[in-house]
């Protein structure tokens, strides 16, 4: 396929939030105020985990990295959003639709590849506490983290290399806030039957296969607890991963809520409500869930402050 075929389109136009002019400001504040706090408040995590020498554990540095990337996650989608509300300015290039695809695709498959990756850590640390240290060593740490990454690179290329292939005649306008895949498809005039192919392949790589080790490390982990059904097993089990826990259900929850509900509403409504939850609503809330139900993110913070007032 010629060059001239596929840049036919040469921006999109994104209609964003379904949000009256009048209440543009109202939700310009609004998630304006939520994406500073996920910004700070994963930036601290992030701080916290480097100055404390008590939090250079596996466990933390998978943390860290999900602080990380929740930012970058965020930071593909949001900025542009509240661009476009408060200027209305809604064309993006296509090279430009591109990229916030490419990386929209990468964030979202580490998020959810270093959450199969910490229910692991909890499994070993519930389930093989003796020999934690030996099987959780940095180097597989740093392997883990590092497939994390090389592995949805891959999938985020894959999607975007193939989406480069087919054109875009005359429909520019998407129905969303940010260049969604499946929206894009919708528009191409070309066949997608090869994009579909690699969007179910990948799919069960990045998704179902995290999500299959999250639910056996649970699964381990709860029949390691009725074996010893004890209070004191049960409450360290969940001052362990009740926060790992936490985000996992609010991340998995959201999808099912959405995509398995019988309420009325159109798959498009569902999809932005969805998008907003994940690039928006989790990465929020992940700072205060860790730090909330974490004494050791709670000492550490305690400690920051303290320096901090002792040094002023």
């Amino acid at each position: 396929m010629n060059r001239e075929n596929q840049s036919s389109v040469s921006e999109f136009l994104l209609l964003g939030l379904p949000i009256r002019p009048e209440q543009q400001g109202v939700f310009f504040a609004l998630f304006l105020g939520m994406y500073l706090t996920t910004v700070l408040g994963n930036l601290l995590i992030i701080l916290l985990i480097r100055l404390d020498s008590h939090l250079h554990t596996p466990m933390y540095f998978f943390l860290s990295n999900l602080a990380f990337t929740d930012v970058c996650f965020s930071s593909v989608t949001v900025p542009k959003m509240l661009r476009n509300m408060q200027t209305q300015h809604l064309s993006i290039s296509y090279p430009g639709c591109i990229s916030q695809m490419y990386f929209y695709l990468l964030f979202g498959c580490v998020d959810n590849i270093l959450l199969a990756v910490m229910a692991y850590d909890r499994y070993v640390a519930i389930c093989h506490p003796l020999h934690y240290t030996t099987i959780m060593k940095e180097d597989l740490c740093v392997q883990l983290v590092a497939s994390s990454w090389i592995l949805s690179c891959g999938s985020a290329l894959l999607h975007t290399l193939l989406l480069t292939q087919v054109s875009f005649c005359a429909d520019n306008i998407i129905p969303h806030f940010f260049c969604s895949l499946r929206i894009l498809l919708k528009l191409s005039c070309s066949n997608t039957s090869l994009n579909e192919l690699a969007i179910f392949t990948a799919g069960a790589v990045v998704v179902i296969f995290p999500l299959s080790g999250i639910l056996v490390s649970y699964g381990h982990i709860g029949a390691s607890i009725l074996k010893v059904p004890s209070t004191k097993g049960i409450c360290k089990a969940l001052s362990t991963c009740g926060s790992h826990l936490s985000v996992v259900s609010l991340f998995y929850g959201t999808i099912m809520a959405l995509y398995f509900s019988t309420s009325s509403g159109s798959s498009n409504d569902k999809d932005m409500i969805a998008s907003l939850m994940y690039t928006v609503v989790t990465p929020m809330l992940n700072p205060f869930i860790y730090s909330l139900r974490n004494k050791d993110m709670k000492l550490a913070l305690g400690i920051l402050f303290r320096n901090k007032i002792l040094f002023t």
